[in-house]
């Protein structure tokens, strides 16, 4: 099958860049399950953008340096806030509805957007949907996606390699297991965007879906891509801790509005490790809960919201409301039960300011990407920001350097006529299980170097079992997520071990100090 371009992920960065290529493009997106099942109908929060007077670019720079703890690429963020106002008016223009401050007036009438506030930011600057933002994006997006002649959508197809042609290096195509016909497709196309997310699922508790596997970044450096600063894994402070939530995250914006965060006892804690005290970071806050909950052996933290008038709650939190209610959970009256959860991956596959990788033709958006703009530690609501942007930058490079119909090299057809089906499933199960769960042990909020050692010589174990697995059977789809995520999780692993200080999101006590100088993680296949 071909295609003028091949997105592989269809959340917010893919299907923004498939809507501003296919006036003039021929776009086929990838979804891995259905197209409600990425990390963007996730998002409560909502997109940051610069809106009124009392903001400015300047104070967005600010925040997001801050936060990103001396390592972000201050081109690269001024590049991206720069870009708010048009990410906002073209979600708009699209026909997403950010709630208004009034909702009894009509934008169009004078009406203003009502903007939230959320850990590290100065001030109010995140556009919402309630607290169901990235639904309402995702939604928006893939029902345009599906009304345009040019984009073409197949759902249940999990990528499994890219196709470079070795002589150009030039990225051609991708081989994909079709989950209908259990069959390997070779998708051929001029251009290949990776928008397949982070790989937050390569821990235990993760507010992330099934699907945060790490697959773009896992197939990027098999090809030949560099990767950078895989060892800064932001952790969310607030997940629902329930036996049966599986992945609820409580929205920081509630923190935003006034939450509190209090000990079992009902003390307030976060004044002690934060002037900002709940609106501090999300690095600072996680390892602030990970702390209390080690010192008083506790198994969770509670976020106070009792004092929020029920009008509030249901006006602009009724999704968390509604869920937690079906836990018994009334948090108009309870204090809700939370812990932090592995939540975003800053680091990725290493791009340009045009989202391009080491590879031609091949581009990295979303959170698959690290282009510089995170730092050590997102910013809470950067994140659908970027996306917009990098997927306007990498739509527009596309169309400057490639045409339409463009003739493709012929590329070879998967070969399965030495492998068989697989007698019994038991060892991806229990492999998948076990790389989870010491990856959360070994290599989670807290860190040292014999943890990240003893993890390692763990994966080097897991890869060569997996390795013969995958050598040996045809693939499935559970195969395939767990090779992807062994490879993850050895880079995240072997850059902790290269980063002999603490900084933002990864903190070791063997190296607890911050070096003067920051510096990227690199790493390059080969090297």
């Amino acid at each position: 099958m071909q295609a003028d371009v091949l997105v592989i992920g269809s959340g917010a960065a893919g299907l923004t860049a498939a809507l501003l290529l296919a006036d003039s493009r021929k776009v086929t997106v990838l979804s891995k399950v259905d197209t409600k099942s990425g990390s963007t109908p996730w998002a409560q929060g909502g997109i940051a953008a610069v809106s009124h007077e009392r903001d400015t670019p300047e104070d967005h720079v600010s925040d997001t340096l801050t936060a990103g703890a001396g390592l972000c690429h201050e081109d690269v963020v001024r590049h991206t806030v720069m870009q708010g106002t048009w990410a906002i008016g073209q979600l708009i223009d699209w026909g997403v509805q950010f709630d208004l401050r009034d909702r009894d007036r009509d934008v169009r009438a004078g009406g203003e957007y009502h903007l939230t506030r959320e850990g590290g930011h100065s001030t109010r600057r995140i556009f919402h949907v309630a607290d169901s933002t990235g639904a309402a994006i995702a939604s928006t997006l893939m029902q345009r996606a599906h009304q345009h002649p040019n984009i073409e959508v197949l759902e249940n197809r999990v990528a499994i390699d890219l196709i470079v042609n070795k002589a150009d290096n030039a990225c051609v195509g991708v081989y994909v297991l079709n989950r209908a016909s259990g069959l390997v497709e070779a998708l051929q196309a001029s251009a290949v965007i990776l928008a397949s997310g982070g790989a937050s699922k390569v821990y235990l508790y993760t507010s992330n879906p099934d699907t945060a596997t790490g697959d773009g970044i896992a197939m990027a450096w098999r090809a030949g891509c560099s990767v950078a600063n895989m060892e800064f894994n932001q952790f969310h402070p607030t997940c629902l801790f329930h036996p049966h939530a599986k992945s609820l995250l409580i929205s920081e914006a509630m923190r935003g509005e006034g939450g509190t965060l209090r000990l079992p006892s009902g003390e307030a804690f976060m004044e002690r490790f934060h002037d900002a005290a709940d609106l501090a970071p999300r690095d600072v806050v996680a390892r602030a809960i990970d702390h209390e909950m080690k010192r008083l052996g506790i198994d969770c933290v509670y976020l106070d919201v009792t004092h929020f008038s029920r009008k509030l709650l249901q006006t602009r939190f009724p999704n968390i409301a509604a869920r937690c209610a079906t836990f018994g959970i009334d948090i108009a009256h309870d204090s809700i039960p939370v812990v932090p959860a592995a939540h975003y991956s800053c680091g990725g596959v290493r791009t340009d300011l045009h989202g391009q990788t080491d590879i031609d033709s091949l581009y990295a958006i979303g959170e698959t990407a690290a282009t510089g703009l995170h730092g050590a530690n997102r910013l809470a609501s950067n994140s659908l920001l970027e996306c917009m942007v990098f997927a306007r930058a990498a739509a527009e490079h596309i169309l400057a350097s490639t045409s339409q119909g463009a003739k493709m090299p012929e590329v070879p057809a998967w070969d399965e006529s030495r492998v068989i089906d697989a007698d019994e499933k038991i060892v991806v199960s229990h492999n998948w299980d076990e790389l989870r769960r010491f990856m959360w042990d070994y290599v989670g909020i807290v860190r040292t170097t014999p943890r990240l050692t003893r993890a390692l010589h763990r994966i080097e174990l897991l890869r060569r079992e997996i390795h013969e697995f995958y050598s040996s059977y045809r693939v499935d789809a559970d195969l395939i997520e767990l090779r992807n995520l062994v490879e993850v999780a050895d880079l995240i692993v072997r850059s902790a071990l290269r980063r002999k200080e603490s900084r933002g999101l990864h903190y070791t006590l063997s190296f607890p100090e911050t070096c003067k100088t920051a510096e990227d993680t690199l790493l390059t296949p080969g090297a």
